[in-house]
């Protein structure tokens, strides 16, 4: 072994604090098997990295990009969305806020550019709004909304997910205006909304805060606006035309089976 090497090798051990192998390097520094043992600790440390970063994201099922149909909106910046992809803008601590109308594959893309972040090595967070926003305001007391807010500000990227579909009281727009206070110009945070930023305060009725939540997200941020029909309400009248095609098959070849020879 060369010394180049096996100052690598101990770097390596060093970053996998093995420290029980290196209290006993000059013993077992010749030894074949030891570039092998330290590949296999990487390799199972870098699996079970992925599979923990992969569990607390909560990302769920979610269709690849590889199968999403650009042709469908009207206005969708693809190569927009593919930069998103590259994870620039997480790198930068950046904000992303795609908005549009429901079904026209904000979540797809927020959870694409999430899984992206999640193989890249960084911790995430998804959320829907409802879900992240009644959650903290159910916690019980000062400490326990503590625990809870550092959960949701501690990820290097939080996707907040439809924003604008219900409407807030005042308390949770505060609680909203914590998280992106708390992450503001230090982690980066991917909003989907169904509203313009003019329409928040229908959002968050009265919340005093609407403004400086809104010029803390958008500070360093970039926007992109999708627009078209509703991708699962195409998806549907195709399944619907579908199972009406197999049901006139169906009858077709019925009556051709029942109807008399001549």
């Amino acid at each position: 072994m060369t010394a180049t090497t096996n100052d690598s090798l101990m770097q390596r051990a060093r970053a996998l604090k093995l420290y029980g192998l290196l209290a006993h390097w000059s013993e077992i520094e010749q030894r074949s098997w030891i570039e092998l043992l330290i590949g296999w600790e990487e390799e199972e440390r870098t699996r079970r990295g992925l599979e923990r970063r992969l569990k607390d994201a909560h990302l769920g099922r979610f269709k690849s990009l590889a199968d999403f149909d650009w042709q469908w909106p009207t206005q969708c910046d693809r190569q927009a969305v593919e930069e998103l992809m590259r994870l620039g803008f997480v790198e930068e601590t950046a904000n992303v806020v795609l908005v549009g109308p429901n079904g026209v594959g904000k979540t797809t893309i927020a959870r694409n550019i999430a899984y992206q972040a999640v193989l890249a090595g960084h911790t995430v967070r998804f959320t829907s709004a409802g879900q992240m926003l009644n959650e903290l305001a159910a916690q019980d007391g000062d400490n326990a909304l503590r625990r809870r807010l550092a959960l949701y500000a501690r990820p290097r990227l939080l996707v907040i997910d439809e924003v604008g579909y219900l409407s807030y009281s005042n308390r949770h727009a505060d609680l909203l205006f914590e998280i992106v206070s708390r992450r503001y110009e230090e982690k980066s945070t991917l909003i989907t909304t169904n509203r313009p930023f003019s329409e928040w305060n229908e959002v968050f009725p009265n919340a005093a805060c609407v403004v400086s939540l809104i010029d803390r997200l958008i500070h360093h941020a970039e926007i992109i606006p999708i627009e078209g029909e509703s991708f699962r309400l195409k998806e549907a009248k195709e399944r619907a035309a579908q199972r009406q095609k197999r049901r006139t098959a169906v009858k077709t070849n019925t009556r051709k089976k029942i109807s008399p020879k001549k």
